[in-house]
This record gives C-alpha cells, structure tokens and sequence, in this order.
C-alpha cells in the first residue's frame, strides 16, 4: 500500500473473460484502553456544562476523574451485556438498553450468535462527552476486542459509538453504532443481517436472502484456505480466514464501501493479526471465485496485520497473491499474458519497484502490472523454492528490509543481478 492505514491499491488478476480487479484494503486495527468500575449517580452534576461549556466543578482534573467513572459504569453496563452475548441469553442482551435501541440490538445479537462469537471485551476510548442539545444523553466510543468460533484467538478490536440515557443512578444505552474512529470501517455484522456456515479453516458470511449460496462457497473457501495456509508470514498460520458475500446494497455499506465499481473482492485488516475477506456478488463469475479467493486469503495469510507502507514493494505483494491464486498452473495459462505482452511493449519501465498501476489506471494497465508481480514471483520460486521466496517477503514486507539486503540474506546473491534476471524473464514470458 502507498501508506498505512485507510490507504488502497487496484488489484488485478488479468482476467480478459471476467475483467476482474481486485483491490486490497489493508487497515490499521485501532487498539484501545480499559476502564473498568462504577461510578455514583451524584457525580454527573460535575459534568454538566456551565453555558460557556466548562464543567461545573470548576476544576478539570476534577470533572475529568467524574467522567472516568462514568466510562466505568458504561462500560460495567457493557461488560453485563457482553456476558450474555456469550452465554446466548437475548434478554441480558437487551436488558441494558432503552427499548427504542432493542430493534438494532436484537439483530446484532443474531448477527453475532451466527458468527459464533467466543470473545466480547469492551473497553472505554477516553471518556463521555455531553451531547449537544440533548441534555441527560452522553457519547462513549468503546473498542470491543472480539473473536469468532476460536475462543483463544487473538482479539480483532472494533470501535463503536454508544450513546446513554441517565435513569436515576443508572445509564441506559440508547444507540450502539459504528464509530468514525475505526478505520476499518463499518462491520458487516454491525448493520445487516447475517446467514453464517462455518467450516474447519474458513467462515463464509452473506444476507440472508443469498443463504443457498453458502455451501458453495464454503466449499471453495475451504479449498481455498488449504492453499493460502502455505503462505503464512510472520507467525501462526490464521485460525479461520472470515469471507463475507455482499450483495449491491452491502457492497456500498461494508468496511466503509466506496470501493470501484469494477471491484470484485478486497481485504481488510481488522487487528489481531486478521484481515477479513469481503466478495463483490455483482461482478463475480462463477468460475471466478476460486482464483480470487486464493488471492484474497493468500493477502490474508501473508501481510503483516498493520499492511505495507513502501508502493515499491506492490510487485511483491500481489506477485505471490497472484501465484498463490494460479496454484500451480503452467504460465503459459496465466490469464493476463496479454495484457502483460501490452504493458512490456508498450514502454514499460523494466523497473518492479514502479510496476504499481494508478488508481485510474485502464483495465489494460492493471492486469499488465499484476501480471509482471505473478511472474517474477513465478521466477524466484522456480529458482529457489516457496520457502526462500517467503523468507524474502518477510524481510521486505514485516520487518521492511531493502530487497538488496534481504536478497543478499535469502538468495544469497545481489538484488540488481536477481532484479534483471526477473525483467528478462518477464520479457521472454509474453515474446
């Protein structure tokens, strides 16, 4: 990616049939701080504003430990609930709730219970703040560490905005919404329903309207996920690769939507070392799927879970989604040798590190770049095996190594030498 974070890069497997794109979205996880305890109702005078805004105790440190323990209560309030979420009990769910907010919860709820939730731990980003016009009513962003079906996986973290009611001694929550603050964006399970099948390596996500495709794809995710499981980077292997299926309206919503219309799946990171996969049901060819999935677990198996920082190594990254998504097919079967054939002669650079395409790049354009990462990948692997190859990657995608110093490390000989012999190769792949 051009930087870390909320940043986006064109993906492209070639496709001439399907002319798929697929970009990856990597995003930061957002870690966020404990607080925990309870707080007397009595405390809130100290809050209130005076009409120039300060708080009324007069004294900062002092309204600023008030609404410390405020945090506290919520996030007591938040811990209840998250207990019964764990424990299937809907009505604890609820019962922390003004009834106007049940409806949304109840469908998280279910949401959550199909994805198997095993961990919900809130926690308070800083503390309340007073919303304007609306005496009594405070805005608490909590991050929630969270897994899914594994119970010991290291948590991804949510942000999300709570909003509160005082009754009596008691806040009572009235919104539970998505948070600005999460650069991840919003979470499917956040605002739609969900149909769930969970299988040994994969989970597989949609409406519930397009539940009777579930099988399917869950087969092919599984399929998959055997295949990117040999491309882990960095540390354990992913305890379950999560794919969502969106439909046109969800496809807008999910992780913040905005991606090109000619998208067909992305990948996101959404902390505890995971990335989630989300799939463009308008743009996909059935026989599309498993190639893109390849790629997209494989960018999920291999990427350090804050992405990369340094375009130059775009090539590398996608060069091994791109193998990965091949999966062991002759090159000349690659299906963007043609466009690869274009870009070369059409005064390509000979340069990897430049090969990343414009965001506004012609179909033409991309499928020609990702074709050059494919084969150059292609080369070093059928030089010096998967194994090298990934330690390579490492080098230069964790621990952002220059490739001379990681080649010299990994192959053992200069990166210039290694650089050209992949540019000759390219050249003679496509004539």
């Amino acid at each position: 990616m051009p930087e870390v974070g909320r940043a986006a890069a064109p993906v492209s497997a070639g496709n001439r049939r399907n002319r798929r794109r697929w970009p990856l979205w990597i995003a930061l996880g957002l870690a966020l701080g404990l607080v925990a305890g309870a707080v007397p109702g009595v405390l809130l005078r100290e809050l209130d504003p005076d009409a120039a805004g300060r708080p009324a105790a007069g004294r900062d440190d002092r309204a600023t430990a008030a609404q410390r323990r405020l945090a506290e209560r919520m996030v007591a309030q938040l811990d209840r609930q998250g207990a019964a979420l764990l424990g299937g009990d809907r009505a604890g769910f609820l019962a922390v709730a003004e009834p106007a907010a049940r409806p949304a919860l109840t469908r998280r709820y279910a949401a959550l219970r199909a994805l198997r939730v095993t961990v919900w731990r809130p926690r308070a980003d800083g503390v309340p703040v007073a919303v304007d016009g609306r005496p009594g009513e405070w805005r608490l962003t909590v991050g929630v560490g969270h897994c899914f079906v594994e119970p010991g996986c290291a948590p991804g973290t949510v942000a999300l905005g709570t909003r509160w009611r005082m009754v009596g001694e008691e806040p009572r929550l009235i919104a539970l919404e998505p948070s600005g603050t999460d650069p991840a964006g919003v979470r499917p399970w956040a605002v739609d329903d969900l149909a769930v099948a969970v299988g040994k390596r994969a989970v597989v996500a949609t409406t519930p309207a397009r539940r009777a495709k579930l099988p399917g794809l869950l087969a092919q995710a599984e399929a998959a996920a055997r295949t990117a499981d040999q491309y882990a980077v960095g540390g354990p292997r992913t305890d379950r690769y999560l794919i969502y299926y969106a439909g046109k309206a969800e496809w807008q919503r999910w992780y913040g939507g905005g991606r090109p219309k000619w998208t067909a799946g992305y990948a996101v990171g959404v902390g505890g070392g995971r990335h989630d996969v989300v799939l463009n049901a308008q743009s996909l060819a059935p026989t599309g799927i498993d190639d893109l999935l390849r790629h997209e677990l494989t960018h999920a198996a291999s990427l350090p879970e804050q992405g990369y920082a340094n375009r130059a190594d775009w090539w590398l990254v996608e060069g091994l989604a791109e193998y990965a998504g091949a999966d062991g097919q002759p090159v000349d079967r690659y299906e963007g040798l043609a466009e690869v054939r274009k870009l070369v002669r059409g005064g390509w650079s000979g340069r990897l590190d430049t090969t990343a395409p414009a965001d506004d790049a012609t179909d033409d354009r991309v499928g020609g770049a990702y074709g050059v990462g494919y084969l150059a990948v292609r080369h070093l692997v059928d030089r010096y095996g998967e194994q090298r190859v990934l330690d390579f990657f490492r080098s230069v995608v964790h621990q952002r190594r220059a490739p001379a110093e990681a080649a010299d490390e990994a192959f053992g000989e200069p990166w210039s030498a290694l650089h050209d012999d992949c540019v000759a190769y390219v050249r003679a792949a496509v004539g």
